[in-house]
C-alpha cells in the first residue's frame, strides 16, 4: 500500500516541472549530447558521458526526490540518497577513473540500448500523453527517476568494455521499486523499467564473457 494516492503523486509532478523549467529543455539537450558522443568513442567522449549520467541521478536525487516527492513520501529522503550515491559512482568511475568506455558494438545489447535510449527520451512521454495525462504531468526525460533509469540502463548497454558492475546496483534497485509502484498508479510506460534492470544485466554478463580472453 503506497503512503499517497495517485492524485498526489501526479500533483508532485505538476508542482516539480512547473518549478524547474525549463530545465526540461537542458536534460534533453544533455541526453542527446550524451548519445551522440556515444559514437565518437575518445577518452574525452567517455568522461563526458559519465558525467551527463552523473549529473542527471544527482539532479534527480536533490532536486526531485529531496525537494519535492518528500512532501508525500518520507521513504524518498533515502531515496534520494541512493541517486547521489550513484551520481557520485559515475563521477568517480567515469569521470575521474575513466573506467567507464563507450562505443556501439553491432550486437543485440548496444541495439536493445539505443531501443531504451529512445523510449525513454521519445516514446515514454508519448506513452503518458496517450494515457491521458497533461504534459507537466509526466515524469520528465533526464530530471526524474524512471526515465533517468531507463536511459542509464540503455548508455551501460552502448559501453564497448567491461565497467564496474557496482554501477549497476542501485539502477538495477530502482527498477524494481519504481517499476513496481508504476503498475500500482497506473503508470504504463514505466513497466518497461520493470524489467530493464534484469534485461541489461543479462546481456552486459553475456557481453563482457565474450569480451573476455580465452
Amino acid at each position: 500500500m503506497l503512503p499517497f494516492t495517485v492524485e498526489q503523486f501526479l500533483a508532485v509532478f505538476v508542482n516539480y516541472n512547473n518549478a524547474i523549467w525549463p530545465a526540461q529543455i537542458l536534460a534533453y539537450l544533455s541526453g542527446g549530447l550524451a548519445f551522440a558522443l556515444v559514437f565518437r568513442s575518445s577518452k574525452w567522449s567517455d568522461r563526458t558521458v559519465a558525467g551527463i549520467l552523473a549529473a542527471m541521478w544527482a539532479w534527480t536525487g536533490l532536486a526531485y526526490h529531496l525537494t519535492f516527492f518528500t512532501a508525500i513520501n518520507r521513504m524518498a529522503y533515502g531515496f534520494a540518497a541512493l541517486f547521489v550515491v550513484q551520481a557520485a559512482a559515475f563521477a568517480y568511475a567515469g569521470v575521474y577513473q575513466g573506467r567507464m568506455m563507450f562505443g556501439f558494438n553491432a550486437g543485440p545489447g548496444a541495439w536493445i540500448g539505443i531501443a531504451f535510449v529512445l523510449y525513454a527520451a521519445i516514446l515514454y512521454p508519448l506513452l503518458g500523453l496517450a494515457m491521458g495525462h497533461r504534459y507537466f504531468e509526466l515524469p520528465m526525460f533526464g530530471v526524474t527517476p524512471c526515465p533517468v533509469t531507463i536511459f542509464t540502463f540503455g548508455m551501460l548497454l552502448l559501453t564497448r568494455q567491461p565497467f564496474p558492475r557496482q554501477l549497476l546496483v542501485i539502477p538495477i534497485l530502482w527498477s524494481l521499486v519504481g517499476g513496481s509502484a508504476a503498475m500500482l498508479l497506473g503508470v504504463p510506460q514505466d513497466w518497461l523499467l520493470l524489467v530493464s534492470g534484469a534485461i541489461s544485466l543479462v546481456l552486459l554478463i553475456r557481453r563482457d564473457r565474450w569480451l573476455a580472453p580465452a
